[in-house]
């Protein structure tokens, strides 16, 4: 807990404004009021307003101070949707279209994030992730130089001889379920931001994750990530990144020291790439559940802007952590 009050303290000094599009959602609402009373950020909610305020009644939040906004009845739904006409017009879209689609207040509220009305957008508990990574993409779209959106999440393990005083991020445990070196080398990238923006690692060693350590084994697989590190020396000359490497590797010292003998990551990695979604999702739910570990995010990463999505199991602290973490996103 003493990292979720260090980031919801960031949060209310960041002093950011949060859309959350779900805003009839029951959780959502009892969050908002939370986030407001406890000052960690200026909050928008979207919806019919009379049904947010019924479901406002029922869940009893008191939703003084939170912004109310219905998307179809705003001032600025002409602004939004004919800015998104103009965004997705070689791609096919109509005026009439996208006044159809604006009325959807997951897209009315990346578009308020687009137009800097907001700092960010979270949603998710009652949308997959795709519907709300999809609007995102099209009117944010992705960090220049950045192809790909990935999903990390910061690791609390009690163990503080591990990680950052045993503060770990793992990536990409929440998006692409394969991945290129490239992509691989751009995650390492933005898992390093996360790690200093949310989670306070002020050196970010980056370890990229295999079956094999420094040539041990032959394979494919490995010849991937070992490309990644390569990738990643050339694009980020300033990022401490090495691989390829088992996890024992990676976290453990003596067994770094044994097995890549020289490098300043290996046994001190405090970021994990995994080299794909599965060995990722895996990873972070093994050492949740068998070891005790606390997971919070995912953080979406490599958006232009903030977008977060949520587990639509998410609890009413889930959301208003993700939000917290969302105000400490650059």
């Amino acid at each position: 807990m003493e990292l979720i009050n260090q980031i919801r303290d960031k949060a209310r000094a960041a002093k950011k404004h949060i859309v959350l599009a779900e805003g009839t959602e029951k959780r959502t609402v009892a969050a908002a009021a939370i986030i407001t009373k406890e000052k960690i950020a200026e909050i928008t909610l979207l919806g019919p307003v009379d049904k947010i305020k019924e479901v406002a009644a029922e869940v009893g939040a008191d939703l003084t101070g939170v912004n109310l906004v219905d998307p179809e009845k705003s001032a600025d739904f002409d602004d939004y949707a004919d800015t998104f006409f103009k965004l997705r017009e070689k791609k096919g879209m109509t005026p009439e279209k996208a006044v159809e689609t604006l009325k959807d207040p997951l897209y009315f509220g990346v578009m308020m994030v687009y137009k800097d009305k907001c700092h960010g957008m979270v949603a998710g508990a009652q949308n997959s992730t795709g519907n709300v990574l999809r609007p995102a993409l099209q009117i944010v779209k992705t960090k220049p130089g950045i192809s790909t959106v990935s999903g990390a999440f910061i690791m609390i393990t009690p163990n503080k001889n591990l990680g950052d005083e045993g503060i770990l991020i793992f990536a990409d445990c929440a998006v692409n379920p394969t991945i290129t070196a490239e992509q691989m080398a751009e995650i390492a990238y933005c898992s390093a931001k996360t790690a200093k923006e949310i989670a306070g690692i002020e050196e970010p060693k980056v370890a990229m994750l295999s079956f094999s350590t420094k040539g041990s084994a032959s394979h494919e697989l490995v010849d991937k990530v070992a490309e990644a590190v390569k990738i990643a020396h050339e694009r980020y000359p300033e990022l401490e990144v090495d691989g390829e490497m088992q996890m024992d590797a990676a976290i453990i010292p003596s067994v770094g020291e044994f097995k890549a003998p020289g490098s300043k990551v290996a046994g001190h990695a405090n970021v994990l790439i995994f080299p794909d979604l599965q060995s990722g999702n895996i990873a972070y739910k093994t050492a949740q559940r068998f070891g005790g570990v606390e997971a919070v995010g995912p953080v979406l990463q490599g958006m232009a802007k903030p977008v977060n999505d949520l587990s639509r199991g998410c609890s009413i602290d889930d959301i208003v952590n993700t939000v917290a973490m969302v105000c400490c996103q650059k």
